[in-house]
């Protein structure tokens, strides 16, 4: 429990990345797998998340990012994109992989798919992609715990404009649109903010004990 908070702690939304320093393909792996294990309502994972290196699609992308030097220095970035839209295929891949991963009858799990299109498929679609983009941000904070554990540097972004995003990825025709960014690589020695000390509510603002 100590390493993880000497992570946590390790940590800092990273200001200014060295460009000359990539994260290994095993790491990434690890980020990724990280991603993929976190928790999600349901289990339905109603979001997608591309990984960018590639230099002309990141130039395009800093003007719609406030310009922000992160998006063109970090090794990687991360778009987490939530579903905006959906049908009772959400629930019915879901069901398959289900069904294949488990050995069970798809026709067992018929119930349980129905209960889930009740609870889901009649929701305005506002409602659909704010519950679509809280499973994103899910995914976000374990990918960077797992980050801080193998000490890559992170920086959530939401300074972002993500209409601008959408057209630029292609996202809208895929029924997905970008709720966070996040860029991950090494730390350039030049942050000064790697050096400030953390500023948190202390356990009495922030914890009731009921």
């Amino acid at each position: 429990m100590s390493t993880i908070l000497e992570n946590l702690n390790w940590r800092y939304a990273t200001k200014k990345f060295d460009p000359t320093k990539k994260i290994s393909e095993q790491d990434l792996d690890t980020i990724f797998e990280a991603i993929k294990l976190s928790p999600s309502s349901y289990g339905l994972q109603p979001f997608h998340v591309l990984s960018i290196t590639d230099e002309a699609t990141r130039k395009e992308l800093q003007p719609a990012s406030w310009n922000q030097s992160q998006i063109v220095d970090a090794s990687h970035i991360l778009v987490f994109a939530a579903k905006s839209e959906f049908g009772g295929e959400l629930v019915d891949d879901y069901l398959e992989n289900v069904s294949t991963t488990r050995g069970m009858d798809i026709e067992s799990l018929k119930g349980y798919g129905d209960f889930m299109k009740s609870k889901l498929l009649d929701l305005p679609t506002t409602v659909k992609t704010t519950w679509t983009s809280r499973q994103a941000y899910i995914a976000l904070g374990n990918a960077m715990t797992a980050a801080a554990g193998l000490k890559i540097d992170t920086c959530p972004m939401e300074g972002f404009e993500p209409d601008k995003y959408d057209d630029i990825l292609g996202l809208t025709d895929k029924g997905l649109t970008s709720v966070v960014v996040l860029a991950i690589g090494y730390r350039s020695e030049e942050d000064d903010t790697q050096h400030y000390a953390k500023v948190r509510k202390n356990n009495e603002e922030l914890f009731t004990h009921i």
